[in-house]
C-alpha cells in the first residue's frame, strides 16, 4: 500500500536521524564538543520531519482512517502510538531546553538522557508501526483509501510543511550523517 510505504520510508530517514542522535549523545557523554548549530539542526529534523509532517499524517489522516474501521484507538494500538508521540514530543523538548548550554555539565547530562530515552523510545516505536499498526492497516484499507490517503499525504507535505521541506530534510540528514557517523570506530 503506497500510503504505508510513504510513512516506512519516512522511518527509515528517522532512523537516520536517531543514528547521528546517537553519535552525538556518545560525544557529549564523552566530554567532547558538538557543533550546537549541529544538534540544533538535529533537533528541528525531529521536530519539523519525525513531528510535524510524518506524525501529523499519522495523527491527522491515517490514524483517524483506520479507527473509523475499527482498529480501536482508546486501550489499542492507536492510543499507544498517540501516547508515545506525546513522549517524543515531551523527550525532543528536554533536549531542546538542553542543547542551549551544552558548555553546562547539568545540560550536558539532561541532553544525553533525554536523547537516549528519545532513541530507544522511537527505535521501538517504529518497530511497532512497522510491524503490527500498519499490518492491520494492510487488512482493513482498501485501494481506494490508500490513493486517497497517499493524496492527503501529498497535500498535507505541499500546504502544512510546505514545498520542498521534506527533501531538505533528507539532504541534511545525509551531511549529517557523513559527518558523524562516517567517523565511527569500527
Amino acid at each position: 500500500m503506497k500510503s504505508l510505504e510513504v510513512l516506512m520510508h519516512e522511518h527509515r530517514v528517522i532512523e537516520h536521524g536517531l543514528a547521528v542522535l546517537e553519535n552525538i549523545a556518545d560525544r557529549i557523554e564523552k566530554g567532547e564538543s558538538v557543533p550546537t548549530d549541529k544538534v540544533t539542526a538535529l533537533l528541528d529534523f525531529f521536530q519539523v520531519f519525525a513531528d510535524q509532517c510524518h506524525h501529523g499524517k499519522e495523527e491527522g489522516m491515517l490514524f483517524p482512517e483506520l479507527e473509523a474501521k475499527g482498529i480501536p484507538k482508546e486501550g489499542g494500538p492507536i492510543g499507544v502510538m498517540l501516547i508515545e508521540h506525546e513522549e517524543g514530543r515531551e523527550l525532543r523538548r528536554r533536549m531542546i531546553e538542553a542543547a542551549s548550554n551544552l558548555a553546562d555539565e547539568a545540560n550536558r547530562q539532561q541532553f544525553v538522557t533525554a536523547a537516549r530515552e528519545y532513541i530507544n523510545m522511537l527505535r521501538q516505536h517504529i518497530w511497532k508501526e512497522d510491524n503490527v499498526l500498519f499490518k492491520m492497516a494492510e487488512q482493513v484499507l482498501t485501494e481506494t483509501e490508500d490513493e486517497q490517503l497517499t493524496e492527503r499525504f501529498e497535500r498535507h507535505e505541499r500546504e502544512q510543511i510546505g514545498e520542498g521541506v521534506h527533501e531538505r530534510y533528507h539532504h541534511l540528514i545525509h551531511e549529517l550523517e557523513a559527518e558523524f557517523l562516517s567517523h565511527r570506530e569500527q
